[in-house]
């Protein structure tokens, strides 16, 4: 019997991967994740409550479960890399890394010494195997998940499992209903981890020192106050603080100049919230790559945005990417995914991007 170590988060969709592989006839065995450990303001630690349904989960499948901390992995490899990139001015994604360092490198690693021939999440992804392995969109294209798991090597996914890739989130609970697993309701968890339900500004602050400064027009008229620049993220319209004014259109966050502490701002959708292609410098590929010159692709510069037709040149290990429709708020150091058909190729880092 095949033993497959699944990452049990306390959420509902791992909780049916390990079922389905149970009834598949896998030998499973749960592990909790423990990637961020600090305490509420009740001085109790806010991964219990997720542990506590890993447990009630367990025994509603039947399985043995165990946690593992791996907070020190996280803080290093994933934590350090989000404060740095957020002081460049840049908008980092920490799941993309959690991926590629936490879930398929430690976690799988530990699996391993437990005996592991398969490591599983509850991830909305699918993948086929033939002469190479390959990354696939889900089913349910309003879930899907490979924009996470862009960083991903094709080795790390050999012998990884993804239940849950043929599956609709409605089927997935619905499953979880019928089998009596008591998660079956619980809501999915939003933002990055290690801010949860928190002001994500105050908790920021206790990282990187804030300094207020101006908010200014593309041309340099002041038109307000900012609290930080690392606070505010590219097409941003609320909490800006800046009244009407000009011809009465909301304004729009359009650039952070970090070395002037400025926030740039635009008044309405203006043409300059948009951006004709974009260059990722150092291209990860999982498992097919692009052939040099021109193809054409789909793509995604965020998660849940609806597939993108682009061209993509390459240049080595250079990608300039070409919409054939405007994107709006182009971020740098978010990720740029690509896709041919339903196979994920990969990703990178924007580092620029071109109107």
């Amino acid at each position: 019997m095949k033993k497959v170590v699944v990452g049990l988060s306390g959420g509902v969709d791992s909780a049916v991967a390990a079922l389905l592989l149970k009834r598949e006839g896998y030998d499973v065995i749960g592990l909790f994740m423990r990637n961020w450990v600090e305490e509420d303001e009740c001085g109790r630690c806010t991964a219990d409550d997720d542990y506590y349904d890993v447990r009630r989960i367990a025994d509603a499948i039947g399985i043995d479960y165990y946690a593992e901390d791996f907070s020190k992995e996280y803080y290093d490899k994933v934590f350090k890399h989000f404060v740095e990139e957020y002081q460049k001015g840049r908008t980092p994604n920490p799941d993309v890394l959690c991926n590629r360092e936490i879930k398929f490198d430690v976690f799988a690693s530990f699996a391993r010494t437990m005996g592991a021939d398969y490591v599983a999440t509850g991830h909305y992804a699918a993948l086929s195997h033939g002469e190479r392995t390959r990354l696939l969109r889900s089913r349910d294209e309003n879930k899907d998940q490979t924009y996470f798991l862009n960083q991903v090597t094709e080795e790390q996914i050999g012998n990884a499992l993804f239940p849950l890739g043929e599956l609709e989130k409605g089927e997935v609970r619905e499953i979880a209903r019928q089998a009596g697993i008591p998660v079956w309701e619980k809501k999915d968890s939003t933002g990055i981890c290690f801010i949860g339900e928190r002001n994500f500004r105050k908790f920021l602050s206790e990282y990187i020192p804030m300094k207020p400064g101006d908010i200014v027009t593309p041309d340099g008229v002041v038109v307000g106050r900012h609290e930080g620049v690392y606070y505010y993220t590219i097409g941003q319209r609320k909490g800006l603080g800046v009244g009407g004014g000009g011809n009465g259109e909301p304004w729009f966050v359009l650039d952070k100049d970090v070395t002037n502490n400025r926030l740039i701002v635009t008044q309405g959708e203006t043409a300059d919230l948009y951006s004709k292609g974009l260059t990722v410098e150092s291209f990860h590929y999982i498992s097919e790559e692009l052939p040099e010159g021109e193809s054409r692709v789909l793509a995604r510069i965020r998660h849940r945005q609806p597939l993108q037709e682009a061209t993509a040149l390459r240049e080595g290990d250079r990608v300039r990417l070409t919409f054939d429709k405007p994107q709006r708020a182009v971020a740098e150091g978010q990720y740029a995914v690509l896709y041919r058909d339903r196979v994920c190729l990969g990703g990178g880092v924007i580092e620029s991007k071109n109107k």
